[in-house]
């Protein structure tokens, strides 16, 4: 079977795509020590993010176990992570809780 998606950390909010992945599929992914099933809400283009569970608006969102930015809205799990749901923190802010810049 062909992954389609990749998790990088057990810790993640969000499932990177590794090819265009359609409205309505089911997609599986390895996170940590198990496997996790998501029904996606929407297309996501090859390379972007999905969730894997719902994310409330104003928190964290992890990737890399890192704080890769904050929902700017309730994120559905199997919505698209992207501009448009999202303020990224790519620039360099004190991150307190994870002891380093990221």
């Amino acid at each position: 079977m062909q992954r389609k998606a990749i998790v990088m950390d057990p810790r993640d909010d969000v499932a990177t795509a590794l090819t265009t992945l359609r409205q309505g599929e089911t997609v599986r992914v390895t996170r940590g020590s198990g496997d996790l099933e998501v029904e996606l809400l929407e297309e996501i283009p090859f390379g972007h993010k999905f969730a894997l569970g719902d994310i409330a608006a104003g928190e964290a969102i992890l990737k890399y176990g890192l704080p890769i930015g904050k929902a700017l809205e309730a994120i559905r799990a199997g919505a698209w992570v992207h501009v448009h749901n999202t303020r990224s923190d790519r620039f360099g802010h004190r991150h307190e809780k994870y002891g380093i810049n990221a």
